[in-house]
């Protein structure tokens, strides 16, 4: 006969798929009930929209204006270095031509101080001839009284006199003259060198195009950026209005139902629980001393209680990698001294053969009565 091994402690055991919210808010519907069989992908609960409908309408117009925020921040940058080598050029040539307007009215002023100086010194050659004439008017004056002199000779004095005066007023109006050109070449000099001096500041401006055309960059970039964290916003906001509509992830009987309609959920709150009618098997704890002879893929038979004893067959497919003990809550240490040695059990997962149970009578928690064939 071969030789078998039969725990007293099996139970059949199964993925049980728990449903929570993703998002919160007012259940709207549920559209399933307990103990319903559901296919994969089937809508079970609704919670009401509305407000991330809303969120995602804001997210597409932050993602609008950022959009063009980064296409006028892009577009500013070909025209700022484009327009700050125009005005770099303009500046440097301002500069060149403020320069010379400055050396040219430096000129007129040296050319009107000398014109100045000329006026100055017909002046008063004009004001000594002037005296002079004056005075030897006077002397003929007398000498005409006495008739020392002919009236002809006085005549001649007078005449050179009356020239005299003549030609001071002259000079003095030519020395004024010269004095207005001097204070306009003054002045036409002070406006050079007030455009020189804008010309300059000009050029110091636009010698930091370099900058200008970095930081426009820089902008453009941080425009992109604002760009990616708006699109991931909106991709937040679609997924958050995608959770409101819960589907089943698989396949199985509705369980552990909780929810109800009107009731205002939170995010991560249970819902309700799917046990898929697939993949399901056996936990069978052993006692360590019936190990011995167990190998994965010996041969097992199993009967279940809830069906009447109904057999059914399968295989090892593993055992645990320690006992049900180590795994418990509180594993019990004995610090007294006072050993008393126990029998462990270690549970050995046990699957069913294809095909076992085309109606989908087994349910995880179920008790089961394996049989493992060790030899």
């Amino acid at each position: 006969m071969a030789a078998r091994a039969s725990p007293d402690d099996a139970a059949i055991d199964g993925h049980i798929t728990p449903i929570s919210a993703r998002v919160g808010g007012t259940v709207i519907e549920v559209a399933v009930n307990d103990n319903q069989f559901v296919e994969a992908g089937t809508v079970l609960v609704k919670i009401d929209p509305r407000d991330y409908q809303v969120a995602l309408d804001r997210a597409e117009g932050d993602l609008a204006q950022a959009e063009a925020e980064a296409e006028a921040a892009r577009t500013r940058v070909p025209i700022t270095s484009t327009s700050t080598g125009s005005v770099l050029s303009a500046s440097e040539a301002g500069v060149e031509n403020a320069l010379a307007g400055v050396a040219a009215a430096e000129r007129e002023v040296g050319v009107a101080r000398a014109r100045l100086s000329a006026a100055r010194a017909q002046l008063e050659q004009a004001r000594a001839l002037d005296t002079r004439a004056s005075r030897d008017l006077e002397r003929m004056k007398q000498l005409i009284g006495k008739d020392e002199i002919s009236q002809q000779e006085y005549d001649s004095a007078l005449a050179t006199a009356q020239a005299s005066h003549a030609a001071v007023d002259s000079a003095a109006a030519g020395f004024a003259e010269a004095e207005q050109g001097v204070a306009l070449a003054e002045s036409r000099l002070t406006q050079a060198r007030t455009r020189l001096t804008e010309a300059q500041s000009q050029a110091l401006t636009a010698r930091t195009a370099p900058q200008q055309v970095a930081v426009m960059r820089a902008n453009a970039k941080s425009a992109l950026g604002r760009v990616e964290q708006r699109k991931a916003d909106r991709e937040q906001m679609e997924l958050n209005l995608t959770y409101t509509v819960i589907k089943a992830p698989v396949s199985g009987w509705v369980s552990k139902k909780t929810v109800q309609v009107g009731q205002v959920v939170s995010l991560g709150q249970p819902l309700l629980a799917i046990v898929p009618r697939e993949d399901i098997w056996v936990i069978a704890n052993f006692k360590e001393t019936q190990l011995k002879n167990m190998r994965p893929g010996q041969r097992a038979e199993l009967s279940v209680d809830a069906l009447g004893g109904r057999k059914f067959h399968g295989r090892v497919d593993s055992i645990a990698a320690a006992t049900g003990e180590k795994f418990s809550i509180l594993p019990p240490e004995n610090a007294t001294g006072n050993y008393v040695k126990v029998v462990q059990r270690v549970p050995v997962k046990i699957v069913f053969d294809p095909g076992q149970d085309p109606e989908h009578l087994l349910r995880p928690g179920l008790s089961a009565e394996p049989t493992v064939f060790t030899k």
